[in-house]
């Protein structure tokens, strides 16, 4: 690598680190949190997801709208399957797809972690401000929802 380009690449320049940092910090936060629920973050995450929902999501709608892929996603579906509060069902006018509903169980799950899951987001707001907390999520969503930023191909170089 040129000298020009290693003075660039400075200790935390790059996007993708720093998110990931700051993802694994606030992982941490959450799961904390949410630990006495049983629940991991990611677990509350779908919970929320499907519970918000008008209609039971196909599981590539639901990895689309988790900004996930359908192999992460099943994967992090088998604990909610196992412990009840998820449900997988054939379509019911294409058998080849399969729609996730919350259970009775999930949305008891869903409730009780919206009770740690708010302690999480409340200490997070007191740490930086109600504005930047706002502004920070926003450009979060954003980015995660930019279809531009999705596999590149090529070199741009």
């Amino acid at each position: 690598m040129p000298a020009s380009q290693e003075t660039n690449m400075q200790k935390g320049a790059c996007f993708a680190t720093a998110v990931r940092k700051a993802s694994r910090r606030l992982t941490q936060l959450y799961d904390d949190a949410l630990a006495p629920s049983g629940l991991r973050s990611t677990q509350f995450s779908i919970l929320v997801e499907l519970a918000t929902r008008p209609a039971a999501p196909t599981l590539m709608e639901l990895a689309e709208a988790m900004v996930s892929d359908r192999s992460s996603l099943g994967h992090a579906l088998r604990p909610l399957v196992r412990d009840g509060y998820v449900v997988l069902r054939r379509g019911e006018t294409d058998r080849r797809t399969q729609q996730i509903t919350l259970t009775k169980s999930g949305h008891d799950k869903f409730r009780q972690g919206m009770t740690h899951w708010r302690k999480a987001q409340a200490a997070f707001v007191s740490l930086y401000g109600d504005d930047w907390s706002e502004t920070l999520r926003t450009a979060v969503l954003r980015i995660a929802h930019d279809d531009r930023l999705g596999t590149m191909s090529g070199d741009t170089a």
